[in-house]
Parts: structure tokens; sequence; C-alpha cells
């Protein structure tokens, strides 16, 4: 069966058609469903190491921070996989915060296992995660502390009304203690400072 499990199926196939008796169907059906999960690898084709899809849920050690919304994570077999934190957008090293914002991720997850949870994988084949460490919910944390916008465009279409809810709450609370970004009165978004890069080119 595991020489050429296609050739099995079709044997599965044939004594289930020729089954006589409940006890010969069910040992037919038994072989057949056996076949079928020897051949499941192949129908759904090669996989490629390192690629990431949604739902996918990866667990490793963080072994670099980009900036405050962006981590490398070290995984199972020693793949790599850059990871944007889902729903939020932390300033751009460049900008005002943006490297206390770098710091603040790197303090909570820096050389430490976490777990993440694919949400989506962007168009620079980075997977947009929602990442935790020891039950804490680090996208949430970065909100919370001042270092990240709710990046609301994605996160009302993809959170449930409730989850919104908390992170927008988290991000009014750090505005209104004027923690982190929030020290300065009227904090440029990051989206908006890389449209404004992209206009002067």
């Amino acid at each position: 069966m595991a020489r050429n499990p296609a050739n099995a199926v079709l044997r599965g196939v044939r004594q289930l058609a020729g089954a006589r008796s409940w006890p010969q169907r069910i040992l037919a059906a038994v072989v057949l469903l056996l076949a079928l999960a020897a051949c499941l690898p192949q129908l759904q084709g090669p996989t490629e190491k390192g690629k990431l899809s949604r739902g996918m849920v990866l667990q490793g050690e963080v072994v670099g921070v980009a900036d405050g919304d962006t981590v490398t994570l070290l995984g199972e077999g020693k793949v790599e996989y850059k990871l944007r934190l889902a729903y939020i957008d932390s300033p751009e090293k460049k900008q005002a915060f943006g490297m206390q914002a770098k710091k603040s991720l790197s303090d909570r997850v820096y050389r430490a296992v976490v777990e993440a949870r694919i949400t989506d994988v962007d168009r620079y084949g980075r997977g947009v995660a929602e990442v935790r460490r020891d039950g804490r919910y680090i996208n949430l944390e970065q909100v919370a502390e001042g270092y990240a916008w709710v990046y609301r465009q994605y996160a009302k279409k993809d959170l449930a009304a409730g989850e919104f809810r908390e992170f927008t709450e988290a991000e009014d609370a750090a505005k209104a203690g004027g923690l982190g970004l929030w020290q300065d009165s009227d904090p440029t978004p990051p989206w908006q400072w890389r449209r404004d890069r992209r206009d002067e080119k």
C-alpha cells in the first residue's frame, strides 16, 4: 500500500463493490479509507518548507524583532518565519516612537517561546499573526502600552465585535493616559507616514 497508494485505492473500491456481507463491506471500507489516507499527501502536492498559510499555528523562539509589529520566529526544523502582528500598526523605526515601539516588543518576546496563529499571509509572504506568550496576547499589549494603533481597516473586518472593542478600548485608554506614542498630542499614524513617503518619491 505504501509503495503505490493509488493501486490500493482501486483495490479497495473493487473489494467494496464485490462485498456480499456486512463484515466484508466494513473490511473493504477500512482498506479504502487507509488507502485514501496514504494518497492524501500526493493529492495535496508537495509543500514548500517554511510556506505559511491561514490557520496555521506555529510555536518557536523569537530570534529577531524588526520593529514594533514585526518579528522573526524560529520554528520547528529551524525554519525562520517573518511575522507581522495582526490588527495593529506600530510607528516605523524612522518615525517618532518607532525605536521605543521596537524595544517594547523586544522586551516582551525576544528570545522567548511564543505561539503564533496565522490569520493571513501578506503580499510580501509574511505571516500576519496573533502572537501569545504564556497566555499574554502580545498584539493587544502593544496597543495597551501605547506603542501601536489598532489597524481598524483590518481589525474591524476580521475580529469578533467583542475582541474589536477590546482593542479599541485599549487604544483609547493608552491615549487618555498619554502612554507611549500618545505622549505626542497629534501623532502621525504609520500608514499615513508611509503614504507621505511614497508621495515624496
